[in-house]
């Protein structure tokens, strides 16, 4: 199975950003990538994907957002080009944000109707192709030199020939924030499970009856990574749950009902997610970034300068 298409949803409005995204869109926010180099949330999260093997991107946005993320890398490139003509780094980036703007096209999701419905509203983009679905407040930082997150999951359902969602090991007191998951693991793997059961942010209680995974460590669950690999399938499913007048479609569901038509799996990825609409979640991110990149030496002595400042003042 071959996977040249993504999908990028980017609709929320990021009220747990107020006031920043209240003028600003949340995947514009700038952060320092492992290149050292500013870039937009968004811009990071495509190259994810295209760094992966991903040839074209949908990104599923707010009404009007598809002209302003336009308008804005359109502006990056020419103040590249303009202000720092003739410089090398200037140039590589100018010819990324080239390349972002000939592969990446949009979908505006016209009413706030959940994430299943957003992940929907790029059907005509998707057709009838496997694609990787990434979330648009999520940055990844990976554990394997060389291969991406994305890179990792789209190696196994290429291999599979199956959906596959990426998972991480998560403490029980977080899984409130996650749809988890749990299934038999897949035999003479590494990390690999057929899913069985998937709910959206479970009790606690909950999942002890009905998620806990053999293998894992006492206190641990399956928890959504963020990314994705679905068949065309998924559609079908949440075509019918907005047929139903549903006005909040979610697709942990639409996942459990995919689980019972096709193969599902999950991968346990080697890396790490950072979800920038948390508290702090752009300050983590910023900072696991600048440890995973090339700004590694300057990120560790600034955090030991602050702590020994914040030291001192006690």
């Amino acid at each position: 199975m071959k996977v040249r298409k993504a999908v990028i949803t980017a609709a929320a409005r990021g009220e747990r950003l107020y006031p920043v995204s209240d003028t600003v869109q949340k995947a514009m926010l700038p952060v320092v990538d492992t290149d050292g180099l500013h870039k937009p949330v968004l811009q990071i999260i495509a190259e994810e994907a295209f760094s992966s093997g991903i040839e074209e991107i949908c990104v599923v946005c707010a009404p009007g957002d598809a002209d302003r993320y336009k308008s804005a890398f359109s502006a990056l490139k020419d103040n590249l080009t303009k202000s720092f003509k003739g410089v090398e780094w200037a140039q590589q980036e100018a010819a990324k944000l080239d390349l972002f703007s000939e592969r990446v096209q949009y979908a505006e999701q016209a009413e706030p109707l959940g994430y299943g419905h957003a992940v929907y509203c790029a059907h005509e983009f998707v057709g009838d192709e496997p694609f990787l679905l990434l979330l648009g407040d999520y940055l990844y930082v990976s554990n394997i030199k060389g291969k991406r997150c994305a890179a990792q999951l789209l190696e196994l359902a290429s291999a599979q020939g199956s959906p596959v969602s990426a998972v991480n090991p998560t403490p029980e007191h977080l899984i409130g924030r996650y749809g988890t998951v749990t299934g038999k693991h897949v035999a003479n793997t590494s990390g690999v499970y057929e899913v069985e059961k998937l709910i959206e942010k479970p009790s606690l209680s909950l999942a002890e009856l009905e998620l806990q995974t053999p293998g894992l460590r006492i206190g641990y669950y399956l928890c959504f990574f963020g990314m994705h690999v679905l068949t065309p399938g998924i559609f079908n499913i949440l075509q019918k749950k907005i047929d139903e007048g549903s006005t909040n479609v979610l697709l942990t569901p639409a996942l459990q009902e995919l689980a019972q038509t096709e193969r599902y799996l999950a991968l346990e990825v080697q890396g790490s997610r950072y979800d920038l609409s948390r508290p702090h979640g752009l300050l983590r991110a910023q900072v696991a970034l600048g440890l995973a990149g090339e700004a590694h030496d300057e990120t560790l002595s600034t955090l030991v300068e602050l702590l020994a400042e914040a030291n001192s003042r006690k």
